[in-house]
């Protein structure tokens, strides 16, 4: 088993899986879990990164060049070992890069660099994607971290909500449940105005994807209780989910998604996909911070 890395401030301790880079802990003074328990019962992940894809390519098939390529859904990092660049009491960051096995899937050379910074009660993420190769690089990155529901210290968990910066009257986008493929058309918004009551019937059909955001931050809990606020100004895109039933709820900032049911073209022409130059680097920031009962 991996070790995990700890870093620690006056208020909050994270502990990061280096394999997939992946925040399994993040817990108050008082030692209060703010992640997922992970049942495998309902999912075991906690928080994987996302890269080179979002979401499933039509087939598992990657299409660039007039090539074709397997790649599992979300992509190939989250099941990768990521080496250690820097370590302080506060701050970690983990590197990815290419090799002959990332090429097999994804022809392109790159690094990916994840950093997690701990300052009092905010714990901030970013990651950086990097063209380290001769030619334009298509990439989709998205973060997917399980958060308790309930938060701990708070109410039932049918008083938890959700709380957007600005209205958000614009239809979601919705998975073909067949092909996990996004659906044509969209669906009705479960967001009154700025809010969600989170209900587990809200994910009888998969996640709830908005694909047109007017928000880059938000925040989760309930009255009396504890709230995350959660700001991602670099990601236009975002995904809430669960498996029905499960003690978590994702909050998922993406810059990308899924295929689109019958998108059959290249790779770099998708929706939502990012062509570096190269050279180049673009990062994605998510901050949350800890507002215990």
């Amino acid at each position: 088993m991996t070790d995990l890395v700890t870093i620690a401030s006056e208020g909050l301790s994270a502990r990061i899986n280096p394999f997939g880079a992946e925040l399994s802990s993040l817990t108050d003074a008082a030692g209060r879990e703010y992640m997922t328990d992970a049942d495998p019962a309902f999912w075991s992940g906690r928080a994987p990164l996302l890269f080179p894809i979002v979401g499933a390519l039509a087939d598992d098939t990657l299409r660039s060049g007039g090539q074709s390529y397997r790649m599992p859904k979300h992509g190939f990092a989250r099941r990768s070992a990521f080496g250690l660049k820097e370590h302080s009491a506060d701050r970690v960051v983990f590197r990815l890069e290419e090799s002959a096995e990332t090429r097999s899937c994804y022809p392109f050379a790159f690094a990916l660099d994840m950093a997690f910074m701990l300052s009092g009660m905010t714990l901030e993420m970013i990651a950086t994607v990097h063209n380290t190769g001769g030619e334009p690089l298509p990439f989709s990155f998205g973060y997917h971290p399980a958060f308790a529901w309930p938060l701990p210290g708070s109410a039932d968990k049918a008083a938890h909500r959700i709380l957007f910066e600005a209205d958000e009257p614009r239809p979601i986008r919705q998975l073909d449940m067949a092909s996990g493929l996004i659906a044509p058309g969209g669906a009705p918004t479960p967001v009154k105005g700025r809010e969600i009551s989170l209900d587990p019937e809200l994910f009888r059909h998969d996640a709830l994807i908005w694909t047109e955001l007017a928000s880059r931050r938000l925040s989760y809990g309930a009255e009396s209780g504890a709230w995350l606020d959660v700001a991602f100004p670099d990601s236009p895109m975002l995904g809430i989910w669960q498996v029905p039933g499960a003690r978590y709820i994702c909050i998922e900032p993406w810059q990308g998604h899924a295929d689109p049911l019958g998108f059959s073209g290249d790779f770099g022409e998708k929706p939502g996909v990012v062509v570096l130059p190269e050279g180049e680097s673009c990062s994605f920031r998510m901050e949350v911070t800890v507002r215990p009962a």
